[in-house]
């Protein structure tokens, strides 16, 4: 007799945004650290997004859609992750622009990366802003405020300088780690406090040569 296990767990699910605002190597690398893990990737890219990609790297639209397990349409308020009845474990915009940032305050969303966050929200789920952004005004900075006091994590992509990074990739990582870690999930990137880096574990090589450790 067959036994009766009930509906299929749907997969983990994460929504990764990426608005028009500097910094779009932050949602490209993510994306990457995202493929080995089992989760389903999600993308959702704005038409600003894909004009900043080629100002500041050399990877195309078509690069970042083939990193993800699902791509939507910016004006696709049609798809999945605009419902709540979607289940997700959240999501990450990365970069993050003031006027995305703006739009998902005020939940008047006019695209669907906007309307994803707005859902993220409502559904008390975890929403994480890298808000690319210098100086702020004290406009940014109440925008901010509504947004961590409706649940979003701000997280700007501030340097861990403590890791002591010796490279740009580096730097991204550690930061993508650390935003990660916000969704318990681990892609081995991060220099963690107190604890010894590889490079650190590793003796100098004249004392290898005179046989001592």
């Amino acid at each position: 007799m067959r036994q009766n296990r009930g509906p299929a767990r749907p997969p983990q699910r994460l929504v990764i945004g990426i608005s028009g605002a500097s910094g779009v190597v932050y949602g490209a690398r993510l994306l990457e650290l995202l493929q080995p893990l089992p989760l389903e990737t999600h993308l959702v890219m704005s038409r600003s997004a894909e004009v900043t990609l080629a100002l500041e790297t050399a990877l195309k639209p078509a690069d970042l859609r083939a990193r993800a397990d699902v791509v939507h349409a910016i004006g696709d308020l049609a798809a999945p992750i605009s419902s709540g009845s979607f289940p997700t474990i959240g999501m990450v915009v990365a970069p993050c622009s003031i006027r995305s940032m703006a739009e998902i305050a005020s939940g008047v969303t006019t695209t669907l990366l906007s309307r994803a966050a707005d859902v993220v929200l409502k559904e008390r789920r975890r929403l994480v802003l890298l808000v690319r952004e210098t100086p702020l005004h004290t406009g940014h900075l109440r925008t901010m405020t509504a947004l961590s006091e409706m649940g979003a994590v701000i997280a700007p992509p501030v340097p861990a300088f403590y890791a002591k990074p010796q490279t740009l990739a580096e730097i991204i990582d550690q930061t993508l780690g650390r935003v990660l870690d916000l969704f318990g999930l681990e892609t081995g990137g991060v220099k963690r406090w107190g604890e010894p880096s590889a490079r650190e574990h590793r003796p100098p090589r004249s004392k290898l040569r005179r046989g001592k450790v």
